[in-house]
């Protein structure tokens, strides 16, 4: 007996992947992405190009969407009760966000490298500043979570509901921010926009490796984190490992990540570059090395920050990211380190012409 489709018991249904397919747009995916090559389609919904990017190490909450604004263009304008961090590619333009009262509106100017939240379910607009060249960036959403709870597209682009606090301080989409003391890797810079992550000052963060420095953003009050790390000349970090959901884009520099779950005997290794994006399944161990003869920065978004943990495991992770695995954190010092992981990154930048500047870290016979 054939069951027809409109009677058939719903089963282990995804609502997002559901209305994800019903888009009209690309969905991409894999492992790692260059999200500049990523082939984008006209979307109805948002008056511009784009595709949805899944990585294997996206984790059931946040997803990426790629978008592109032709010459000249703009997008519809939105409004959403997901949050949206966004990574420029490429290109220039502007962004306007009005309160859902109507009683604030802030427009800013973008370009390559820049960095903004927009304000849950404020109503916002994108133009391409260029009449020659498309604008494309990066969304990281908070979207599968909201469809996945509340199976309604309507609750999620057409709520009425205002959330003033989230637009916090003016000044906050002019470029300016609060910068809040914590402590090495914990220190806070509270904004909704950050014009270039390449030339934003850092901080140093020691314990994480190799004169390497950081900064953590609450970016519009939100419970998704960003974070940028750096690492200097002829480095690279401490290996280390969370749970999934830690999309990471490179942002200056290039280099390669390698990744394994403990107990593996190969690596799995992404070489990366302004564009490229990756997420580390669920504690699968990974460590950054930079191969270029420029500090190399790198910028992860998630869901739970400092401020808003969100889980139990993005709490864990935050506390023990530059504690040894062996003290129940979830770094691994050098000294424990893979033998076979230096030797690797000795060899690779021999083959450009680099030198490493381990020594101090590692000893006289690194």
């Amino acid at each position: 007996m054939t069951i027809e489709a409109s009677t058939a018991p719903r089963f282990l249904t995804d609502p997002y992947l559901d209305w994800t397919a019903g888009e009209g747009i690309p969905v991409i995916e894999d492992f790692g992405v260059d999200l500049l090559a990523v082939e984008t389609a006209p979307w109805a919904r948002l008056g511009a190009h784009g595709a949805f990017v899944h990585l294997k190490g996206r984790g059931d909450f946040i997803d990426v969407v790629v978008v592109e604004i032709p010459p000249g263009g703009s997008t519809e304008p939105q409004r959403h009760l997901y949050e949206e961090v966004v990574y420029v590619l490429s290109g220039t333009g502007s962004t306007t966000i009005e309160s859902a009262d109507g009683s604030r509106t802030h427009s800013f100017e973008w370009g390559p490298k820049s960095l903004f939240a927009l304000p849950l379910n404020a109503r916002y607009r994108h133009f391409n500043a260029s009449g020659s060249e498309p604008a494309r960036f990066a969304s990281t959403t908070s979207l599968p979570i909201m469809m996945n709870l509340v199976h309604s597209e309507d609750f999620v682009f057409d709520h009425s509901g205002s959330f003033p606090e989230r637009l916090g301080d003016d000044r906050f989409f002019t470029g300016e921010g609060e910068f809040i003391k914590m402590r090495p890797g914990r220190h806070m810079w509270e904004t909704n926009f950050v014009p270039d992550l390449a030339t934003f000052e850092l901080q140093h963060w020691s314990a994480r490796g190799a004169g390497g420095s950081n900064m953590m953003f609450v970016l519009a009050d939100g419970t998704m984190h960003a974070h940028i790390s750096e690492m200097p000349v002829g480095t690279y970090k401490k290996g280390h490992r969370h749970g999934a959901d830690f999309h990471v884009y490179a942002v200056t520099g290039n280099g390669y990540s390698l990744l394994w779950y403990e107990g593996d005997e190969e690596f799995r290794r992404v070489d990366w570059r302004h564009g490229v994006v990756y997420a580390p399944p669920d504690m699968m161990f990974h460590q950054h090395f930079n191969t270029s003869p420029e500090p190399a920065r790198y910028l992860a978004v998630a869901m739970g920050g400092l401020r808003y943990p969100f889980t139990t495991d993005k709490r864990k992770t935050f506390m023990g990211m530059d504690v040894s695995v062996r003290d129940g954190g979830r770094q691994i010092e050098y000294e424990h380190q893979d033998p076979r992981i230096h030797q690797l990154y000795i060899d690779e930048l021999a083959r450009r012409g680099l030198t490493a500047r381990m020594d101090a870290v590692l000893g006289s016979g690194a």
